[in-house]
């Protein structure tokens, strides 16, 4: 029995508390349920709180990016006032500026429409005052006609003399004259431009001959040079073009040609022959071969270093093999290579002086002389067969006509042409660079004083300073200061007409009066 109470109990207390537990989960539920209920509406509350405050400052930025844009607008508007403003202004001024200049205008016709008329009256007058003038010297030509006997003729001959004379007078004294100014402006700029192109080229000059000597250890070498019989110079004479002369000076086996090229290529082959001691046709021939190319090689390099040298571009390999050759051409024993840069120089500061194209004048006086490297090959002189090279290889029309013309007076209008012309007289007549045999010298001194004794009153003429000066003397009686400078200018007219010469000639005429008496 008290089990049974005891499980009933038990039983019973185990129903309270489950269904206490029960309870209390379902009050925790509802406590939980409310809790998230209020964290919700506290989200909601503050998401809203959120979307208010960024609309709000959405708004305000908005607000003020639009204040910003108004602020650039109005700033964009009074900067595009202003400029408005400005140039209104500025027509303005140019309209006043305008308006005077109108004003002044009508000023001026209005002066030189007075001025027209009051020189056609004068005109006028002057016309009736000619026509009264004119009546009254033939009146007084007749007057005087009747006074001296003379007939109309022969008063206008002796008139005619007398004026003739005073006229040759007045153009020596009008020559004189017009000398010195023309000295005073012109011959001072010339002669500066010529001495500043030749004081700022310095060139150094060298003589070439037509033989050359090659040095041999000993005399027996030159038996091995002639060969059997002859055999070893006849083979080196004919391979080479050259004459290979031996006679009884030691040590010395002479190669004379005419042909530099071919000279200096049988010099060098006859050296390394008499180096190498085996001489033989066959070797004669490799030798010259091997030296003959290198000779080839060294004229296109002296072609193309003297391109460089000059500042010379873009030219044919031809024609800078032809200018190479020139190293070797000889001109009254003046290298024709160094001369032909040493003209390029020359023209080159003469065009900058004269403000035309330096690029073009180097090239000019680079190639002026090109023909003499193909003279022995080809007819004519060298400057028509340069013409034709330069003209085949394309070079401009100033290149080839410097190249037909500079030899020439000058009748040609290209610039180019005289300036090479003048560097290359410069060039020749440098003290030094060239040679003139004394019969040729001897004749220039004769035909310069021969020209001079030609003309009236002259009754001594001498040539000096090597024929770059000529003194004259005329005869103090017969002649006038006025007349002395006519006869002046007229020898160096016929000097320049009849004479080919370089650089100038001053000519100077003496006039003078001695009286000489002896004391007993």
């Amino acid at each position: 029995m008290n089990s049974i109470v005891t499980a009933i109990s038990t039983l019973g207390a185990a129903l309270l508390s489950g269904g206490g537990v029960f309870f209390g989960l379902q009050y925790m539920n509802k406590i939980r349920q409310k809790d998230a209920e209020d964290e919700a509406n506290d989200v909601v509350r503050r998401a809203k709180l959120d979307a208010e405050n960024f609309r709000r400052e959405a708004e305000i930025e908005l607000k003020e990016k639009g204040m910003r844009q108004k602020e650039e607008l109005e700033s964009e508007k009074r900067a595009a006032r202003a400029e408005q403003n400005e140039k209104e202004r500025q027509l303005d001024k140019r309209q006043d500026a305008l308006d005077q200049q109108a004003d002044e205008l009508r000023k001026q016709e209005k002066a030189v429409e007075s001025t027209r008329r009051e020189l056609s009256e004068k005109i006028a007058r002057q016309t009736e005052l000619n026509a009264e003038l004119e009546q009254k010297i033939a009146a007084q030509d007749q007057v005087l006609y009747d006074l001296a006997n003379l007939s109309k003729e022969e008063a206008k001959e002796i008139v005619l003399k007398k004026l003739d004379q005073e006229l040759i007078e007045e153009q020596g004294a009008l020559i004189l004259k017009h000398e010195k100014k023309t000295a005073e402006r012109c011959e001072e700029q010339a002669r500066e431009t010529l001495l500043l192109a030749l004081q700022r080229y310095a060139a150094a000059h060298t003589a070439e001959s037509t033989t050359s000597t090659v040095d041999i250890p000993n005399d027996d070498m030159k038996g091995r040079v002639i060969g059997r019989e002859g055999r070893n110079i006849r083979a080196f004479e004919k391979i080479t073009g050259v004459d290979v002369i031996i006679d009884d000076t030691p040590g010395v086996v002479i190669v004379s040609a005419f042909d530099a090229i071919r000279r200096e290529s049988a010099r060098l082959a006859l050296t390394r022959l008499i180096a190498d001691g085996r001489i033989h046709p066959s070797r004669i021939e490799e030798v010259y071969a091997q030296t003959h190319r290198e000779i080839q090689a060294f004229v296109q390099r002296a072609g193309v270093e003297a391109c460089q040298e000059a500042d010379v571009h873009g030219l044919n390999d031809r024609v800078v093999n032809l200018l190479g050759r020139l190293y070797f051409r000889t001109s009254y024993s003046q290298n024709v290579l160094r001369h032909s840069i040493e003209v390029a120089f020359l023209a080159g500061m003469m065009a900058v002086e004269m403000g035309l194209d330096e690029k073009l004048a180097r090239r000019c006086g680079l190639l002026h002389d090109v023909g003499k490297a193909a003279d022995h090959e080809l007819e004519g002189g060298h400057p028509k067969i340069g013409a034709n090279i330069l003209k085949r290889y394309g070079e401009p029309a100033e290149v080839v006509q410097a190249a037909l013309n500079h030899h020439d007076d000058p009748r040609v209008a290209d610039p180019y042409t005289t300036i090479v012309a003048a560097a290359d007289a410069c060039s020749a007549a440098r003290p030094g660079a060239r040679r003139e045999t004394l019969e040729h010298y001897v004749k220039r001194m004769e035909e310069l004083e021969k020209i001079a004794m030609e003309f009236p009153y002259v009754e001594q003429a001498y040539a000096v300073q090597a024929g770059r000066e000529m003194r004259v003397l005329v005869n103090s009686l017969l002649t006038t200061d006025e007349s002395a400078a006519k006869t002046c200018r007229d020898v160096v007219q016929a000097l320049t007409e009849r004479l080919q010469f370089p650089g100038e000639i001053k000519v100077t005429v003496i006039r003078e009066t001695r009286t000489t008496e002896v004391a007993k």
